[in-house]
């Protein structure tokens, strides 16, 4: 025990004055956090001039690189949503910077903040709306598989005991492994990195077969250096809504990418660009895909919204 020197009553009473302090510092509110910035990707676009763009090297014909730049259906969709922001935040010499990403990083991309929006051709799943989020669907493809046409593959069951391959971090991949959970199936499933390298083990025989959503595959094949040796087969194996990806954190911004992107669809542009890319010849061999525009995308595109069944 500390004999200070003095009464105990005198001690006490010098003690009061930091017990009634130390009262006073636990009954008051803790200091309110730093507020967050409310729109925090139209705020950096306001700051910097510039918006990121997140873009494929392979999602013919949506988001891919020819002549060393990138193009494609939803390419071209970002950069008139580009132009919406420009005109929306009175940004004259708002600059466009191209990020490239993959299967694996196209997510991260945008949860990270290192891309404002990605435009290739990306899923709209619940899955993924509880790290991001979508705009209107530009497009609604199924998955299929692509295969050699000498292989005598044309339907699921053909795939009994061979190997399959799909990429990474993709709703096909997925939905491969879920079909064989039970080892009925028998077969090998494969994960590449991206499109291109799953399409070379079909080429080079090291996969029976690419399950893929089937306009990927139509592009895929339709630049391959033996078309005819190729064909994409199968029943719909899931309904995939491709749409534009953006960040959950910033109201204000998914707002102008809505607009722009109903503008587009309601003033024919959309439409026209469809044309452009499934229609007619594109880079970099002057293929045409010559895919009609389904009636569930036409069906979609009267009543556009962000909203689709999961």
């Amino acid at each position: 025990m500390i004999n200070s020197g003095l009464p105990r009553r005198a001690l006490f009473q010098g003690m009061a004055p930091v017990v009634f302090s130390l009262a006073v510092l636990l009954c008051l509110p803790p200091a309110p956090a730093r507020a967050a910035t409310p729109n925090p990707v139209v705020a950096r676009i306001q700051q910097s001039g510039v918006i990121r763009i997140a873009h494929r090297e392979s999602s013919v014909p949506f988001s891919f690189v020819a002549d060393g730049k990138p193009m494609g259906y939803a390419v071209d969709l970002c950069l008139k949503v580009a132009d919406a922001v420009r005109s929306q935040l009175k940004l004259p010499q708002l600059r466009v910077e191209w990020v490239p990403v993959t299967p694996a990083s196209r997510i991260p991309a945008i949860v990270d903040g290192k891309a404002d929006l990605e435009c290739g051709s990306t899923t709209n799943n619940r899955e993924r709306r509880e790290q991001v989020a979508f705009t209107i669907p530009h497009y609604i493809a199924g998955s299929r598989m692509l295969v050699k046409s000498d292989a005598g593959i044309r339907k699921w069951s053909d795939l009994r005991g061979k190997t399959v391959v799909s990429t990474t971090k993709t709703t096909p991949l997925e939905m491969l492994r879920k079909m064989d959970e039970s080892g009925a199936m028998g077969w090998k499933v494969v994960e590449a990195k991206d499109h291109a390298e799953a399409f070379a083990m079909v080429e080079s025989g090291k996969a029976d077969a690419f399950v893929m959503d089937d306009v990927l595959l139509f592009g895929l094949r339709a630049n391959a250096k033996n078309p005819a040796a190729l064909a994409v087969t199968g029943d719909l194996l899931t309904i995939e809504p491709y749409a534009i990806m953006l960040s959950r954190q910033d109201a204000e911004f998914k707002k102008i990418v809505d607009r722009a992107l109903i503008a587009s669809i309601y003033d024919q542009e959309t439409q026209k660009l469809y044309r452009k890319w499934f229609l007619q010849p594109i880079p970099p061999n002057g293929i045409t895909l010559d895919i009609p525009m389904s009636y569930l995308l036409r069906d979609s595109f009267k009543f556009p919204s962000d909203k689709v069944a999961d």
